[in-house]
């Protein structure tokens, strides 16, 4: 049988984004039974150390589509209702006409108008995303900083609305998964964390997957090198961080291997049901962070190439590391890739970012690895 993976063509897109500024990358493209992984560059800058395809990684958002599932799950159970508003379950977090107005489905696609609580944690990041006017200072500030979930989505709701409930384009903020993350733990009476442990990371079989409750990222890893447009040179390693800034939202530490099969086994119904997972791909149009309109579902997005197939997945951020997880909407295509360099772009005079030889590569390594 044909293989139709080309391990050379792949290889050498990825040694690219290396070539390009990347310190290191690595990554798992599966098409069928057919696997292909590879890696490029350095996991350690100071001793040259190399990345494997096999290190775990934070992942950022990509946390979402878990925890979106686990809220899904309960879903099924009757436990929640998708559209029931939230000031049902957790009244005193979102209280009163707002609390009933804003319903669960809502929380999940980012149309529930509540702000980003990121700039209210983090001071120096008060002006994002107007990038020339922060200061990367917090980072470094709350590197150990033990954050409360209730106060940090007390800041996103006390902040002046992006939106009117329902409203369209949504906005994509931290505080509306911040907010599942309470509505679970009210409905199944255990944390989010083990919840999702039990009902998604260990019903999925990833053995490399864990919400970490401490700073640091146990097993072989890579350092996470942040940039912040240039104020921070040369890039810092923030790869001990406590991550409870953004906790269920988007702390996971996974691998490209478990994040492949995570993605093919939602697709085929065997994390929520065919029914939801058909709500889970239902769109509307959601501000990225980027400051990009995307289509987004719940927890879940497509990204799609001009006469191409279509991939669903999710990407992700945290200081130093970004990460991608794709599948092709038949289940057989997909792409889990790990990087260890974010925020690479310097500024124009304008604030906006310049475009980088890492963009290119990237996005050139990416078509090859969905599209071949």
């Amino acid at each position: 049988m044909r293989n139709p993976l080309d391990p050379a063509a792949l290889d050498a897109a990825l040694e690219n984004v290396h070539r390009a500024g990347m310190p290191g990358l690595f990554a798992e493209v599966r098409d069928g039974d057919h696997v292909w992984r590879g890696a490029a560059g350095v996991a350690d800058v100071a001793t040259g150390r190399p990345v494997t395809a096999g290190m775990r990684h934070r992942v950022g958002s990509i946390t979402k589509t878990f925890t979106a599932a686990a809220v899904l799950q309960q879903v099924e159970s009757g436990e929640i209702g998708l559209d029931a508003p939230i000031g049902r379950y957790l009244p005193k977090l979102v209280p009163g006409a707002r609390g009933d107005a804003i319903t669960v489905r809502m929380l999940l696609q980012h149309t529930s108008g509540l702000a980003e609580y990121l700039p209210y944690a983090y001071p120096s990041l008060k002006a994002f995303p107007a990038l020339a006017d922060t200061r990367p200072d917090s980072l470094d500030d709350h590197r150990f900083t033990r954050f409360d979930h209730v106060e940090l989505i007390g800041m996103g709701v006390a902040a002046p609305a992006v939106g009117a409930p329902g409203g369209t384009p949504g906005l994509y903020s931290n505080t509306n998964y911040l907010l599942l993350v309470e509505l679970l733990g009210q409905v199944t009476g255990t944390t989010a964390e083990r919840y999702i442990t039990r009902n998604v990371i260990e019903r999925a079989g990833l053995r490399d997957t864990e919400l970490p409750d401490g700073p640091c990222v146990d097993g072989p890893h890579s350092q996470l090198y942040e940039a912040w447009f240039g104020m921070i040179d040369p890039p810092r390693d923030y790869s001990v961080y406590d991550m409870s800034w953004v906790g269920p939202s988007a702390s996971l530490i996974s691998t490209v291997a478990d994040l492949n099969r995570f993605y093919g086994l939602l697709l085929a119904g065997e994390i929520i049901s065919p029914s939801s997972l058909a709500q889970m791909r239902r769109t509307v149009p959601v501000v990225s962070q980027e400051g990009r309109i995307i289509d987004y579902g719940l927890g879940l997005h497509p990204l799609t190439a001009p006469g191409q197939d279509v991939f669903w997945g999710h990407g992700g951020t945290v200081w130093g590391g970004g990460a991608l997880a794709v599948i092709r909407a038949d289940g057989e295509r997909q792409l889990a890739l790990a990087v260890n360099l974010q925020r690479w772009n310097r500024l124009d005079a304008s604030g906006r970012p310049q475009p980088h030889p890492i963009d290119d590569a990237l996005a050139a390594f990416q078509r090859v690895a969905m599209y071949g």
